[in-house]
């Protein structure tokens, strides 16, 4: 039997929220905890037996999916997981932005415009704190929770799909309806810039094995089919970079961000989005065989592949 899915209201743009819970081996697992408001602690106290609960396991560390588990923490005698590289970032916040404040330079944005990025960065609505006691996914789960865990970065460095006998909690790794924007960021292991496009078509890989398992998704209410959702992702992209290409190189992703987004990109952490959107997609059409190669893996090139030839021609 699949974990039973929650669905929290948020005040953020992507809309309600879905964490999950499952009785596994007699204890009781919470994936995901929701946002961290009134709202999202209401919901958790009236539908979990919160005094039973053992286990809290995150799929990455955005506010929607990860807000209340300092709280739970607290409130709770429940152990919480986290992934590797969301308890690096969150550890190493003050050198990961001076680190993204250079990346961030380089791609054109003003200082003007970092020190507006800094207070949106550091007032704890991108990252509430960690839990006083955590442990690293990475490191191991419970083995009598009978869990694999598949490391699928692309929408964050972090992101962790949660896999069980027939069933994978994707996080916002596989959402209906939704192109996620792969995020600039530093990889702190090597202080360079992570490679997100790399990162995104090994991730394509990976999830093609989650064919024969039932999605639970972070947001929406489902997964039609795996390709379906893939075909989806990998067609946004595609129509995206056909849009931007026609900049020169010499054109900062700040410039282009400011050109075709001057109504949307008003605050600092939206202009940072699609800022990582452009770095993203110009990665793309510097080594479009990267992705290519990898949907001829798949064997779902042919019906992307007009697309592709638009983009990169």
């Amino acid at each position: 039997m699949p974990p039973t899915q929650h669905t929290i209201n948020t005040e953020y743009a992507v809309g309600a929220v879905h964490c999950y819970s499952a009785e596994i081996d007699g204890e009781l697992v919470l994936f995901d905890t929701g946002p961290p408001t009134a709202n999202g602690k209401q919901y958790l106290q009236e539908n979990l037996d919160l005094e039973r609960l053992k286990h809290v396991i995150v799929t990455h560390c955005h506010i929607d999916h990860y807000g209340l588990a300092r709280w739970l923490g607290e409130e709770t005698s429940a152990t919480v997981y986290l992934p590797f590289r969301d308890h690096l970032k969150i550890t190493r916040h003050t050198e990961r932005l001076e680190l993204m404040y250079d990346l961030l330079l380089q791609i054109g944005f003003k200082a003007s415009f970092l020190e507006q990025f800094r207070g949106s960065m550091d007032d704890g609505s991108v990252f509430p704190p960690l839990p006083e006691n955590f442990k690293v996914i990475e490191e191991g789960l419970p083995q009598q929770l009978g869990l694999t865990t598949l490391a699928c970065p692309g929408h964050s460095q972090s992101d962790m799909v949660l896999i069980g006998d027939d069933w994978a909690i994707t996080g916002d790794v596989m959402l209906r309806g939704i192109f996620q924007t792969p995020l600039l960021d530093v990889d702190l292991l090597t202080g360079e810039r992570f490679k997100n496009y790399v990162a995104y078509c090994d991730s394509l890989t990976k999830l093609v094995t989650l064919r024969d398992k039932q999605i639970l998704p972070g947001h929406r209410k489902r997964i039609d089919s795996v390709d379906s959702c893939l075909l989806f992702y990998v067609d946004k992209l595609l129509a995206r970079a056909a849009r931007i290409k026609q900049w020169s190189m010499n054109i900062s992703a700040a410039e282009i961000v400011a050109q075709l987004f001057k109504d949307e990109a008003t605050h600092p952490f939206i202009s940072y989005l699609k800022g990582s959107e452009i770095v993203f997609l110009r990665d793309f059409l510097a080594e479009p065989d990267i992705l290519r190669d990898v949907l001829i893996e798949m064997d779902l090139f042919s019906q992307v592949a007009d697309q592709f030839g638009y983009a990169v021609d």
